[in-house]
């Protein structure tokens, strides 16, 4: 029977009791990822002075926002929002990564913020649109450059209410097409039993609405997966506190902000949530934001547009392969530019 075919075609498990090598094979990863080196892309998103760049910078440990690096003398609240973007090369115990901060000026800063998510869809598509024109040629490059949004971190005000239809309007959008992590920016400004309140009802107002944020559960791989992924989102959304000040505490030079009741140390979790926040971008789950967004929302954009447009046989890029969906600009101008710093 079909049943016993496939019976006979699995494959037994088999441990070696004597030395083969397979194992080596994590060393020719590693050598070869490290030759490589990294990309990262990140996307801050919110109104006008939450702290996003230092916090940014306060991630890195480094000056790696946008207006850490271009020095303006006054920047005004743009008319519309502008997507901006500089890149960094870094490099840590010999490994390199290339990251890239997109930052979104001009976001819910207006009077009617109404549709202000558009230009950031946009963005986000042209990213994936860029890389499929890339993936589809015949003469296509060893390795594409990647400047697809692997993850948007979403700046909520500590206003200790609830998700204003802004933040609902934006997030059941987007996380639709980008891994988005919320944070609480500012957290110091509320209490402990006001941040605690915030969150709940914050993930309450998340789930009300249907909005998935990263970690989803529906990715979770298997039940390890699902443990550590479960404590993560009974965090979310992340209470943080960025400074680029370093201050003495009990004999050690702290990152932290000064009051006049102490110092609020921007590395403690007891103070705030920066810590767990760090851990999750950059030390346990890079790479699986990386992986999401290739194999999850690039995949869902690809499938879309080669069925809307019909994919060559031989791999051609039909002459109707342009920028995925020109309605959603709406009128609404965005711009990018691309500056470049290497440190």
């Amino acid at each position: 029977s079909a049943a016993t075919v496939i019976s006979e075609m699995e494959l037994p498990y088999i441990k070696c009791s004597i030395y083969v090598g397979i194992d080596a094979i994590l060393e020719q990863m590693r050598r070869k990822a490290m030759k490589q080196g990294f990309e990262l892309n990140i996307m801050i998103v919110g109104q006008s002075g939450l702290g996003k760049s230092t916090l940014m910078n306060t991630l890195f440990k480094s000056k790696v926002s946008r207006k850490s690096v271009v020095s303006t003398p006054e920047e005004r609240i743009p008319k519309t929002i502008e997507i901006k973007s500089i890149s960094h090369d870094i490099e840590e115990k010999g490994v390199r990564m290339k990251l890239t901060v997109i930052d979104t000026p001009g976001f819910g800063d207006h009077i009617n913020n109404e549709n202000c998510w558009q230009p950031i869809m946009k963005f986000i598509n042209d990213q994936y649109e860029q890389y499929l024109q890339e993936e589809i040629n015949i003469n296509r490059k060893k390795r594409i450059p990647d400047s697809r949004v692997h993850c948007c971190m979403y700046f909520i005000p500590p206003t200790g209410h609830c998700l204003r239809p802004l933040d609902v309007e934006f997030m059941s959008r987007l996380s639709k097409v980008v891994n988005i992590v919320p944070v609480i920016a500012k957290a110091d400004t509320l209490t402990l039993e006001e941040r605690d309140f915030f969150k709940q009802t914050i993930r309450e107002g998340l789930r009300a609405n249907g909005i998935d944020v990263y970690p989803q559960e529906e990715f979770d791989e298997d039940s390890d997966d699902r443990m550590i992924n479960d404590k993560i989102r009974e965090m979310i959304p992340f209470a943080v506190v960025g400074s680029n000040q370093e201050y003495q505490v009990n004999g050690k030079r702290l990152l932290g902000r000064k009051t006049k009741w102490g110092t609020i140390e921007v590395e403690n979790i007891a103070h705030c949530e920066f810590a767990h926040l760090r851990d999750l971008l950059i030390r346990t789950h890079m790479q699986n934001i990386k992986d999401i967004t290739s194999s999850i929302h690039y995949e869902v954009y690809r499938v879309r547009r080669l069925n809307e447009t019909g994919a060559q046989p031989n791999g051609q890029p039909p002459n109707t392969l342009v920028n995925p969906q020109p309605q959603q600009a709406n009128g609404v101008a965005a711009q990018h530019q691309v500056l470049t710093h290497e440190m």
